[in-house]
């Protein structure tokens, strides 16, 4: 298995609010400046400022389609693809989890934006056990054990993100 790139988005400052299935964030509540986010090595730059959650959604999607592995990191939520043609969308803080590709395929994924609020509908929920992917669909009540995700790599990122 090849080694996942990883690549850290602009952190930006954001409380969440639950209500229903749905998290509300603001962010911009601390000025972000002038933060450059670079895509790829010598590619595509994003201000700070003009980033969109939806855009990194469909960045992931992209490199699951191309089997390609990613982790993005975005203030407290984690996007990952695999070589498989995986894609997911993580809260790691409260274990949510919405599945963006399957076998390279997209999946719908209900996110709402705003210039200082986003939404997620997550689908269920997840967890790490050694080095195993636990997803439990909240509609359906089915649990999913994936092995074969880099599974330490995320962690990696996510203890890097919490401390």
């Amino acid at each position: 298995m090849s080694r996942l790139r990883v690549r850290d988005v602009a952190c930006f400052s954001y409380s969440i609010v639950r209500k229903h299935d749905l998290h509300y964030a603001r962010y911009g509540e601390t000025r972000v400046g002038r933060k450059t986010i670079r895509r790829r090595p010598g590619k595509q730059r994003v201000e700070g400022k003009s980033f969109r959650l939806a855009d990194e959604v469909r960045y992931i999607q992209r490199r699951a389609a191309e089997h390609e592995g990613r982790i993005v990191t975005l203030g407290q939520l984690v996007l990952f693809s695999t070589e498989t043609g995986d894609a997911w969308l993580l809260d790691p803080s409260d274990q949510l989890a919405a599945r963006l590709a399957r076998d390279g395929d997209s999946e719908p994924t209900y996110i709402e934006e705003s210039d200082t609020h986003f939404a997620i509908a997550w689908k269920g929920h997840c967890r790490f056990e050694g080095q195993a992917f636990i997803y439990t669909d909240n509609e359906s009540g089915r649990v999913s054990t994936v092995l074969g995700y880099p599974i330490e790599q995320i962690a990696r990122q996510i203890s890097n993100m919490f401390g």
